[in-house]
């Protein structure tokens, strides 16, 4: 028997979960339905009311792959959605590894589509002042690619929280009036938008820093596609500045040497370049200041990575605790002193080591006076990724070890199962030599004194094995005697 399943357009995560609680708890394979979107009527069964008492269960790598995908506008989305959560349940526990897979792979693309489209909204939304009863308000037009405004919207609830701003696109409307983020129907695009005052100020600001000498058209389009050019008040700049670069650059190599009783005045200001130290720095204080995602509301403080610049081992964790959260250095609560320990058995100092975490803020579920842990999601280990990348970069070791998965995650970009991949050496993506182990907080959760007595030693090896293929008697290390 065949069903016919009807979604909305902009049909969300939750209306897509109730369909496949229905579709699952009778059995329903992929092959028996038929998805039809939008307002067309389906000339199939719908499908019965779910099983009493039936749960459904996913993997949490899936839900937070149906939070991304469900936003892209392609239809196949519910039926490949469904494909995969089918054969999760039906024998494939270990499909969303498999990158290779048709529909993981297509699915994939979609969130990575989602992920780039709420990016490019947070780039290229303009404001517009306008006159209302209560006071000034803010108006925006933008037309996403996708239905990411739900996603896209408290980013400017952060950045703009003291002004009264709705954002319109032809999907629907966000509207923020300083106490609470509400959501509403399309608008139509308004026929004129321009503030002739702010919109004078911001081309003026943009023709300023507008740089001749760096232009790169390619670049410009690919970080910037036309397509987006016809909202953003500067673009109409754009042609004229790109066309008029090459003489300003002339006129910039025609003009006199600074006057000399001018040049040691100016030498003296001007900074020397950055040495590494200092540019980590910038980055750790650069991080402080992360609202990228909503981890950093509840959180204390960021907490960035430490360790000497010239470091040729790095280890990377999942995130700050409780402990880390409270003191901004990582490592240094009760799984902080397990690694501690771990490093003295295995002769290596840890003040020669950098210590960092893929994600840099601390995600807990309040449960009275405490706070739990709790896993952070792939969305935020994503987000995150950006400072990690910077951190390697600037440290540029010789070798990165992974405690734990989220941490091979952030490393990877995929799914690693730990217990197979850990004792080998492998290759990162970026190039950099890697190793996997255990997070200490594993051997914290162990039930018994004998199994966490086994699983140490097991993560001392692999220390030992990290220091050996760095060199354990590099005095750069700080490898103490065996």
């Amino acid at each position: 028997m065949m069903y016919g399943v009807h979604f909305t357009d902009d049909a969300d995560g939750e209306a897509f979960r109730s369909m496949a609680r229905c579709a699952l708890s009778h059995a329903i394979s992929p092959q028996e339905l038929t998805f039809v979107v939008g307002r067309s009527p389906s000339l199939f069964a719908p499908l019965p009311a779910p099983e009493p008492g039936y749960a459904m269960t996913a993997p949490r790598a899936y839900l937070e792959l149906l939070q991304d995908v469900i936003c892209h506008r392609a239809e196949d989305r519910f039926p490949l959605l469904y494909d995969v959560l089918w054969r999760l349940k039906h024998g494939e526990p270990e499909l969303l590894s498999r990158a290779s897979d048709p529909a993981v792979s297509k699915l994939s693309s979609y969130a990575g589509a989602v992920h780039r489209d709420i990016h490019k909204m947070h780039a290229f939304v303009r404001f517009h002042r306008r006159q209302s009863g209560s006071g000034d308000l803010y108006f925006a037009w933008f037309e996403p690619q996708h239905f990411v405004l739900r996603r896209a919207a408290p980013f400017f609830v952060d950045r703009f929280a003291s002004m009264n701003w709705i954002i319109a696109t032809p999907d629907g409307t966000a509207s923020w009036d300083g106490r609470e983020l509400a959501f509403g129907p399309a608008l139509p695009k308004p026929e004129k938008l321009e503030d002739e005052v702010l919109g004078e100020v911001w081309q003026t600001y943009y023709r300023t820093i507008f740089n001749p000498a760096r232009v790169n058209p390619q670049m410009m389009t690919r970080e910037m596609p036309k397509k987006y050019w016809r909202n953003l008040p500067e673009a109409a700049l754009i042609p004229g500045l790109v066309a008029k670069a090459q003489r300003r650059i002339e006129t910039m190599d025609d003009m006199p040497d600074v006057p000399p009783r001018f040049a040691e005045k100016i030498a003296l200001q001007r900074k020397p370049e950055m040495a590494p130290a200092d540019a980590l720095a910038a980055l750790r204080a650069e991080a402080a200041r992360c609202r990228a995602c909503p981890l950093h509301r509840p959180a204390t403080q960021t907490v960035f990575g430490e360790g000497p610049v010239d470091a040729r081992l790095v280890f990377v964790g999942e995130q700050p605790g409780d402990s880390e959260d409270i003191a901004g250095r990582p490592f240094v609560g009760p799984a902080g002193q397990v690694f501690d320990r771990a490093l003295s058995d295995a002769g290596i100092d840890r003040a020669g080591v950098y210590v960092t975490n893929a994600v840099k803020h601390f995600k807990f579920e309040p449960r009275g006076k405490r706070r739990i842990h709790s896993k952070p999601d792939i969305s935020e280990v994503r987000i995150c990724g950006s400072w990690l990348t910077q951190e390697l970069d600037l440290l540029n070791p010789d070798l990165v070890v992974a405690l734990g998965a989220t941490a091979a995650h952030a490393l990877s970009g995929r799914n690693m199962a730990v217990t197979k991949t850990r004792g080998a050496e492998l290759k990162w993506p970026d190039g950099r030599r890697g190793l996997v182990t255990v997070h200490p907080s594993f051997l914290l959760r162990l039930p018994d004194k004998g199994a966490q007595e086994t699983e140490y030693a097991k993560f001392v090896h692999d220390l030992k094995l990290a220091a050996f293929l760095i060199g354990s008697k590099r005095e750069s290390v700080h490898a103490k005697a065996a």
